[in-house]
């Protein structure tokens, strides 16, 4: 019996589903990556003793990920 004209492909729910997750991945590693990188480099830049802009970075970039995540699980679809 052959699939109805206006269904989707078979298996295309679950790649639709991988490809949201891996989205979200990807976005958390982009904050996360980039804020770090900017600590980094303003510690270098101010010729900081102890690397207070590279932690206090990470840390936005961790809460703003972990935010943007939630924020992106639970919006409707």
């Amino acid at each position: 019996m052959a699939a109805a004209p206006d269904s989707p492909p078979p298996g295309s729910d679950r790649l639709r589903t991988f490809a949201k997750y891996s989205g979200i991945a990807f976005q958390m590693l982009a904050i996360i990556g980039l804020s770090t990188w900017l600590g980094l480099w303003l510690d270098g830049h101010y010729h900081t003793k102890t690397p207070w802009f590279t932690i206090g970075l990470m840390l936005l970039g961790v809460f703003a990920a972990l935010y943007q995540t939630i924020r992106s699980l639970t919006k409707e679809s």
